[in-house]
């Protein structure tokens, strides 16, 4: 038998893959992949690597990673995948190779059970209906029988239940080594898990909280691995932003007045002052998120900042938390509950005075380097912004740049790294990427994606319809999509750009599809999948989270509907101050930061329609400014070759026949083709 080092044998037809895996197919782009992912684990160095979908880059870069004989961290974008990469993928390759390779799954602190906490809950004995006691008596059964603690176990109560934050802990709340229950912290097991095993399987932000914090225990594992493999790459410098930054919720304070109660009546309960104390603090967080108003948004703090019911809700928020801190601190002696209680609530006291730009009083504006009214300096090349939710708000304070932030982290962690996606460059252009997180000097490889979308695939760019601001765009988009899916028998994502337009499109198809209409927000994520799949002809709904990281392969999903390119409004914050700061240094933030983020999130969009060899659909994109606009060629060029039409005549003779058409130019006009072209 042959050396498993030898890549393109092993990734091969008579290799180990193919001969362990049911319907393994060898890749030349996969066997390269894992090539250059070997050669950067032996050199040390970094990559940026770019594999088109079906290129079987899990598999690329996880047989280097066994046979490296290294420590490798693994991270990944979200739970979901975190658990299919530790459960199915890693076990099948392990499987395959015969290598005697131990693994572990290490996920965020809220994400395990929590025995002192789930003990605090029952014994404080308020919980706000039936629902929740029997969900609280579900997760203590639960507790007895469990060996990891991950909640995600445990199915039979929702993800976003109530409950959960009441029976995990934060790193505000954690009481570490003095926990009455610390021998048994299902998080303790899974970290030492970590520490010993040769492959971990994270996720993007417990990597950052690690690289960000570096106080949970998990700051040691980072600098013992040899390498670093970032999976879903794309979504990374966003999540940096999150986690570079600084932010409080009210769902923070809210924990905090709950927690002090219950310890208070634990170890002291000499009287009613301090759970007085904490019914101030929460009446204060409900009243400073009915100061920003009935609907959720998000905004720079300047907005709101001199509203003159703001300033009086924040200082009674103010004032309740500090109250509240300085009758914890001559009880901290009590017992560890309080001791902790009175920690975090300075913490959080010093957090909300940063992020309001404040010494003594007063709210701070958001321009980088400039001072509020109280006189505090506001941190330079930051943005202050808040979001609301429909019960509860947060306040932010992100950093513009995080380049030279995240290059400081990977040399606090030398070794390898290895970054991909199916969606980094733009054309052949890694530099967006590379840029935004300092790796200006990694190599770049890019594989295309081994399916024949011309074949496989058509690509209609629809006629007559208006610029995308438009009053009546989504309506003319619906119009334009029916015949479509008339001829695709439903069986389509109809992805949105915004909640409104969405919204807006639900309404106008409520009464008038002949399939069954599923609607983003009308139940969770995966049981809207999970009901398209199984009814064969549905059409969805969707926004982001339906973009990227949905696999749905075979007929059921023979059709994408794009409704507009996938520009981020302008009216973000982040992204609005980057604007300003980009153009303050003579750049120019469409073409360095907007356009190639939209390139990118376009592809993701794209990639939910072919996810097999033997899958075969239609692509619309209705924006007139893919062929109406310069920069409509640079989207072009970044899609995978298809043919392209503009007659639905086509779609449904694809969907008749299966033959794509032949190029004519009435159906492929040149790029610079005025039709439609918004003003």
């Amino acid at each position: 038998m042959r050396d498993a080092s030898d890549l393109t044998w092993t990734l091969g037809p008579d290799g180990p893959l193919a001969a362990h895996v049911p319907g393994f197919a060898p890749r030349e782009a996969q066997q390269a992949m894992a090539e250059a992912v070997a050669a950067t684990l032996e050199q040390g160095t970094t990559l940026i690597a770019e594999a088109g979908t079906g290129t079987g880059k899990t598999f690329a870069y996880l047989v280097p990673a066994l046979l490296s004989g290294r420590k490798v961290v693994v991270s990944t974008g979200t739970k979901n995948l975190q658990d299919q990469l530790f459960h199915k993928d890693l076990p099948v390759v392990r499987g395959a190779l015969g290598v005697p390779v131990t693994t572990a799954l290490l996920k965020g602190r809220a994400n395990y059970l929590c025995l002192h906490r789930l003990d605090l809950t029952e014994a404080e004995g308020r919980l706000p209906s039936r629902a929740a006691v029997d969900e609280l008596r579900r997760v203590r059964e639960w507790s007895g029988r469990t060996q990891r603690g991950d909640i995600a176990e445990l199915s039979d109560v929702a993800e976003d239940s109530a409950i959960w934050p009441r029976v995990t802990s934060t790193a505000d709340n954690c009481l570490g080594q003095e926990c009455p229950a610390f021998a048994d912290c299902f998080l303790m097991k899974a970290r030492r898990a970590a520490q010993e095993a040769d492959v971990v399987v994270i996720n993007h932000h417990l990597l950052f909280a690690d690289m960000a914090l570096r106080d949970e225990g998990f700051g040691e594992l980072l600098p013992r691995a040899d390498a670093v493999i970032v999976d879903e790459a794309h979504q990374l410098a966003e999540v940096a932003g999150q986690f570079f930054g600084i932010s409080l919720s009210a769902n923070q304070l809210l924990e905090l007045a709950r927690d002090a109660a219950s310890e208070y009546q634990r170890e002291c309960a000499e009287d009613a002052a301090l759970p007085k104390l904490a019914e101030a603090l929460q009446k204060a967080v409900r009243d400073a998120r009915l100061a920003f108003g009935t609907e959720t948004r998000r905004a720079a703090w300047r907005e709101v900042a001199g509203r003159a019911d703001v300033v009086e809700a924040f200082e009674t928020l103010h004032d309740a938390l500090e109250a509240l801190v300085e009758a914890l601190e001559p009880l901290a002696a009590r017992g560890k509950g309080l001791e902790s209680c009175a920690r975090r609530g300075a913490e959080l006291l010093e957090r909300l005075d940063l992020l309001q730009g404040r010494s003594s009083g007063g709210s701070g504006g958001d321009e980088p380097g400039t001072r509020d009214g109280g006189g505090a300096q506001v941190e330079p090349d930051h943005i202050q912004w808040f979001e609301t939710h429909t019960r509860s708000f947060t306040l932010h304070l992100t950093p513009l740049d995080i380049a030279e932030r995240f290059r400081g982290r990977m040399l606090d962690a030398p070794g390898a790294w290895v970054f991909t996606s199916a969606t980094l460059a733009v054309g052949e252009d890694f530099g967006h990427f590379a840029n935004a997180l300092g790796l200006e000097e990694a190599t770049t490889r890019r594989w295309d994606s081994p399916f024949d979308f011309a074949h496989q695939a058509l690509f209609l760019v629809p006629r007559g319809l208006p610029a995308p601001n438009a009053p009546d765009y989504t309506a003319q988009v619906v119009e334009t999509a029916r015949p479509v899916l008339a001829a695709s028998g439903g069986r389509a994502f109809l992805l949105f750009t915004s909640h409104r337009a969405l919204r807006e499109a639900a309404g106008l198809l409520a009464d008038s599809l002949d399939y069954p209409l599923l609607v983003q927000g009308d139940a969770p994520r995966d049981t809207l999948l999970a009901r398209f799949r199984k009814l064969g002809n549905a059409v969805l709904l969707g926004t982001s989270s339906f973009w990227e990281g949905v696999d749905v392969r075979g007929e059921a999903l023979s059709c994408v509907i794009i409704d507009k390119l996938p520009f981020a409004s302008p009216g973000e914050p982040v992204l609005q101050a980057r604007i300003d700061a980009m153009r303050r240094r003579g750049g120019n933030p469409f073409m360095d930061y907007q356009l190639p983020n939209a390139v990118i999130a376009l592809k993701q969009g794209v990639g939910r329609l072919i996810r097999d060899v033997n899958d075969r659909g239609v692509l619309v994109i209705c924006d007139p400014r893919l062929l109406g606009k310069p920069y409509g060629r640079i989207f072009l060029a970044s899609l995978p070759p298809m043919a392209r039409t503009r007659d639905v005549a086509d779609v449904e003779r694809f969907f008749e026949t299966g033959q794509t058409p032949s190029p004519r130019a009435d159906r492929a006009p040149a790029l610079g083709a005025s039709e439609g072209t918004p003003r």
